[in-house]
């Protein structure tokens, strides 16, 4: 999985986004790409507080959106050795956690928005699909 997430290049991957069925999150927030953290099972709890930020996701390459989040969570998981923990996180992490935790749950982060850019989303793949790829609709975004 980290392979998949460092190639793509993302910060974050879901187990299911590479067909691994399992409750699995990877992210890696660092700029040198070498501090992986692992939540298996990741149970988000006590959310609070709300960020926006400009969320793609290597699922949607080259679709990005204004997606509003808690800024505040805390999350307990098994750890890669399996050891229990729990934790409470902020900015940027909480926001990856609660996307990917949102692809565990067969959620995308389009989901997020209203039906009317979910609509144009979709035309907008059907038509990259039919002529190549369109430039991102925005720039300086968070591709998790």
């Amino acid at each position: 999985m980290a392979q998949t997430m460092y190639a793509a290049p993302g910060i974050g991957l879901a187990a299911t986004q590479v067909n691994v069925q399992q409750r699995v999150v990877i992210i890696d927030l660092s700029e040198e790409r070498n501090q992986l953290q692992v939540f298996i099972n990741p149970l988000i709890s006590d959310a609070e507080g709300s960020i926006e930020t400009e969320e793609g996701c290597l699922s949607l390459p080259g679709i990005v959106a204004p997606i509003t989040r808690h800024e505040h969570i805390r999350v307990c998981a098994l750890d890669r050795e399996g050891k229990p923990f729990e934790t409470a996180v902020t900015g940027l992490l909480a926001i990856c956690l609660q996307h990917e935790v949102d692809h565990l749950d067969g959620k995308v982060f389009t989901d997020h928005l209203s039906r009317l850019k979910r609509d144009r989303i979709r035309k907008r793949l059907v038509r990259e699909a039919k002529e190549g790829p369109l430039a991102p609709t925005r720039e300086n975004s968070l591709v998790i």
